[in-house]
């Protein structure tokens, strides 16, 4: 009878430690997870409003207002509506620049963006910081 009861006691105890176990795996991996997930959005940090204003006149002398507007759709969106859609975050930042030097559609419709292969990668970034800026 005592054999049983410890038999008992040594399934409960496995039991508990690999309850807690599963529990303690359950909790490191939402951790990870969280991590990673809150990097991936993180915000990056707000552009001066020395690149913005920058990025604003590059604006007015590009060719850009030929096809977008602050706040009205004419042939592409309306910077309200990219600045709506795409948080600042490095990875919208690094995305619209692509878009912009590469060009390309399907995302606002099926109107293809012609690509800005004349500027600089460092020259768009302020524009498009400029265009996420608007609210």
């Amino acid at each position: 009878m005592e054999t049983n009861k410890n038999q008992t006691n040594t399934k409960t105890m496995k039991l508990k430690f690999t309850t807690l176990l599963f529990t303690i795996a359950i909790i490191v991996f939402s951790g990870i997870n969280a991590s990673a997930q809150s990097k991936a959005k993180k915000p990056v940090a707000k552009k001066g409003s020395a690149d913005i204003a920058e990025g604003k006149a590059l604006i007015a002398k590009s060719d850009c207002l030929t096809c977008h507007k602050l706040d009205m759709k004419v042939v592409g969106p309306a910077y309200k509506d990219v600045a709506a859609k795409y948080p600042p975050t490095e990875a919208n930042f690094n995305l619209l620049i692509a878009k912009v030097m590469n060009g390309g559609s399907g995302t606002w419709g099926p109107v293809a963006m012609a690509p800005h292969t004349n500027l600089s990668s460092g020259d768009v970034k302020k524009m498009i910081a400029y265009i996420l800026s608007v609210k």
